[in-house]
């Protein structure tokens, strides 16, 4: 099969999703001829023109909130909002407008459209451009949550979540755009909502969310020389999140790690934790562990950066730790 990048995917994506489905259009700073702020839009203005690729002023509550209407009138849009961080400055119509609009029309109206948003770190990304803020908002009740970590399910959930017809907050980890793998040339989607074992195990499971997944993928084949066998988890979506397919490892493996670029304290890992807890408390043999960022703003120093994210060594750490019976949260 041929390889893809996870940029190129995404631009794929929407190239078909555009010639596919009139309706939708997409609009952001430098999405024309730049190409996007990550390089993803590379190619549209010039097949779709500028009624369909919108340059915009930087003035995200500007743009999200004309393109909520234009959502509830029929359109779909795509907005490419750039850093995570910047998603905050128009939080008002994502989370107040898009998110409650079924609710209060009482599902005879909606905004049909995708927010994506570049996360994580990256580096010399600083204190100000680094934000994983995903657990904000899969908080949010009418908001889906959508965070890939390959490019063939960045491809297929990002067409998934154009053809919704809810409002998706699509997180696109920054240190995964470079990264290549197979991508069929065919139409193809993922449903929201299904989490995918990455990899088989029988001693502990981990829980990786986004970037971390190939951090998590690389530890495990570190520990299989050692004679440790991992599961690893990717939830994919984190709302709706796909607890089944999470529990059901936990229940075959009776430990767990869920590990992510987004600081500890209310990350989307408490939820998973909390939710295990409920459901498959039973099968665990050991507490639930969680690894998250250090709690403290990122470094700008590529080398502090690698004190606060967690790593690959401190994945397969998390891990004979558990199974030694000394993790601690």
């Amino acid at each position: 099969m041929r390889e893809l990048s996870y940029r190129e995917a995404i631009t794929e994506a929407l190239t078909e999703e555009m010639r596919r489905d009139p309706t939708v259009y997409v609009m952001g700073e430098d999405v024309g001829v730049f190409g996007g702020l990550v390089g993803t839009t590379i190619g549209l203005i010039e097949e779709f023109g500028p009624e369909r690729v919108i340059e915009t002023p930087i003035s995200e509550p500007g743009f999200v909130g004309a393109s909520v209407v234009a959502a509830v009138r029929g359109f779909r849009p795509v907005l490419e909002m750039g850093l995570a961080d910047v998603l905050l400055t128009a939080m008002d119509h994502v989370v107040t407008s898009a998110a409650r609009m079924a609710y209060l029309y009482d599902g005879r109206a909606s905004a049909p459209m995708v927010f994506r948003v570049s996360s994580g770190f990256r580096p010399s990304g600083g204190p100000l451009m680094s934000l994983s803020n995903e657990a904000m908002f899969a908080h949010v009740p009418g908001l889906k949550v959508v965070m890939p970590s390959t490019p063939y399910d960045v491809k297929g959930l990002l067409k998934s979540s154009i053809r919704d017809d809810n409002p998706v907050v699509f997180f696109e980890p920054k240190r995964l755009y470079a990264a290549r793998g197979p991508v069929p040339p065919t139409d193809y989607t993922i449903p929201l909502g299904i989490a995918e074992v990455k990899r088989q195990g029988m001693d502990v499971t981990v829980v990786a969310v986004g970037a971390m997944v190939p951090r998590a993928l690389a530890a495990a084949s570190v520990l299989a020389t050692e004679g440790i066998s991992v599961e690893v988890v990717d939830p994919r979506t984190l709302r709706p999140l796909d607890l089944d397919t999470i529990a059901a490892s936990v229940r075959k493996t009776g430990r767990v790690i869920i590990v992510h670029e987004a600081n500890t304290i209310g990350g989307i890992g408490g939820e998973i934790a909390a939710s295990l807890a409920d459901i498959a408390f039973p099968s665990l043999e050991a507490p639930i562990k969680r690894l998250g960022a250090l709690e403290t703003p990122i470094p700008m120093s590529p080398t502090m950066e690698q004190l606060v994210v967690p790593t690959e060594e401190a994945i397969r750490e998390a891990v004979t730790g558990l199974l030694a019976g000394t993790a601690a949260d």
